[in-house]
């Protein structure tokens, strides 16, 4: 089992009628401002131990688990900490990410006796890294630094598409309502550690069985042996109502104030994902011209999940960007 170097503490908020789960690591320091790690898709907070672990310097790191993953509550479900109205519903919409991260950006700003609009640092991987960025531009006097890990954005949806799109949407909500859109469950917590390795070939086992504690839990809690199912909610696997408007997108990454460092993995995810050519490496480095101080950096021998496969790699990197 992977030894942590950094123990972590846990908090939660409820802000916009969902309890959202924060992991702390570190103290507070006047003259440094909090850093804010953003995990990805069917991820969570805790991912960014390995991470923290490779700092240099310690410093306070806050990592929010995203609706409806790893403990914040699912917006598709009843609340059972939080009394009606409480976030109910089938799908999730990118621009929740964004209020969720404004909200618990202004409230913890607050509990740590900072103006509620101070700037913070902001590192994010994945689908972070794409909320991070729209963040930056959106309330680019909030954001000190920012650091994006292989936050690519998507394909541009052209509006002759919506009509297909749409109808996709409403197709997977039909498919969500009759149970056929889940989520996996894994023969015990070596299962999901199994899981964990196949998908990432680089991640050791020790990192892998410590990450699947976190990552998943058993279904039946009396049965730790049994079948374990991974914290997220199904309905984050049915598309978003919304089409990727790529014009919009890259309006608010010229909005960006901050200097941005974009980290890339030595493996071209965008080559595996889309395979067809929808997007690129090139399309996004040409993306990439409309944020006024950015530049890329490269992770040798790694994979979309860099900061498992070479953290500290990654973390020097980031503390490099963030001075």
């Amino acid at each position: 089992m992977y030894q942590v170097l950094r123990p972590s503490h846990s908090t939660f908020e409820t802000l916009r009628g969902l309890r959202h789960h924060l992991r702390w690591w570190g103290q507070p320091r006047p003259d440094v401002p909090p850093l804010w790690l953003l995990h990805g898709w069917m991820d969570v907070a805790a991912s960014w131990q390995f991470v923290v672990d490779a700092l240099r310097e310690p410093r306070l790191c806050i990592a929010p688990d995203w609706r409806g993953f790893g403990l914040t509550q699912s917006a598709t479900l009843p609340a059972q900490h939080v009394p009606p109205p409480y976030g109910l519903g089938d799908h999730y919409l990118f621009a929740d990410y964004l209020g969720d991260l404004d909200a618990l950006i202004r409230h913890v700003n607050l509990q740590l006796g900072r103006a509620a609009d101070a700037p913070v640092d902001l590192v994010g991987h994945s689908m972070g890294g794409n909320v991070a960025m729209l963040y930056a531009g959106v309330r680019p006097a909030r954001v000190r630094r920012l650091v994006n890990l292989e936050g690519f954005g998507l394909p541009a949806s052209p509006p002759s598409q919506a009509p297909r799109h749409l109808a996709r949407w409403l197709d997977e909500l039909q498919a969500f309502s009759e149970g056929s859109i889940t989520l996996k469950t894994y023969p015990g917590r070596a299962g999901v550690a199994a899981r964990l390795m196949k998908t990432n070939r680089r991640l050791p086992p020790q990192r892998a069985h410590w990450l699947a504690q976190h990552w998943a839990r058993p279904v039946h809690a009396h049965d730790p042996d049994g079948p374990w199912t991974i914290l997220g909610d199904a309905a984050h696997k049915v598309r978003s109502s919304q089409p990727y408007r790529l014009d919009e997108v890259l309006a608010v990454w010229a909005a960006i104030e901050a200097p941005v460092l974009v980290v890339l993995a030595s493996d071209d995810s965008l080559a595996q994902w889309f395979a067809h050519g929808e997007h690129s490496l090139a399309e996004y480095y040409r993306r990439l011209e409309v944020v006024r101080h950015c530049r890329v950096a490269q992770v040798d021998d790694a994979g979309h999940m860099l900061h498992h496969d070479q953290p500290i790699q990654v973390a020097a990197l980031i503390e490099d960007h963030l001075r």
